[in-house]
């Protein structure tokens, strides 16, 4: 294969590759519209989670990482709830404030065993959650949460949300240096 041909196949495959990230985006806002336009969900573009990542970013990141993962596993005959699945991934930190600024000491070295807590409170105020989305949001801090996920889209969202995070951080110290 030439030097030719092998450029226009990695164009090809960027092409196929930001294709179907478009799809994944259009699903998660069909799935989740009222999240996206709500007055909260957009505050959240304002708090920092992991390096200069904000919060919405981060929870986007984590949903489009969760359906990918979703859909390799159905490739294997492993099925879920897509619904479940965008919906609990955008509100996993749905905690809104800025943990860095706003939280006390103690608050802000324990911030990992309690803002799923909080999280899931901010949630349910504003939305009607299935069983499903209260068990990914409460329990995507897995192990710090010490009882497990118990369906399978929770697992993967805090499959998802690990990974993101861990990118996140890496990419930020790599700047830094």
């Amino acid at each position: 294969m030439s030097r030719m041909e092998r450029k226009i196949r990695r164009q090809e495959k960027a092409v196929r590759r930001a294709q179907r990230r478009e799809e994944i985006k259009a699903g998660i806002e069909r799935y989740a519209q009222d999240i996206l336009q709500s007055r909260n969900f957009k505050k959240t573009e304002e708090f920092i989670q992991h390096g200069s990542v904000s919060v919405q970013k981060h929870c986007l990141s984590v949903a489009e990482c969760s359906v990918r993962i979703k859909e390799k596993l159905e490739k294997i005959g492993i099925h879920c709830q897509e619904k479940d699945l965008v919906r609990g991934a955008l509100l996993h930190d749905y905690f809104l404030y800025d943990w860095h600024k706003n939280a006390g000491q103690d608050h802000r070295r324990l911030h990992g065993f309690y803002h799923p807590g909080v999280a899931l409170a901010n949630a349910s105020r504003e939305y009607r959650l299935s069983p499903r989305e209260k068990d990914i949001i409460v329990k995507h801090m897995w192990p710090l949460t010490v009882r497990p996920p118990r369906c399978r889209e929770a697992w993967i969202v805090t499959a998802a949300d690990k990974y993101c995070s861990l990118k996140e951080t890496l990419l930020q110290r790599g700047k830094k240096r």
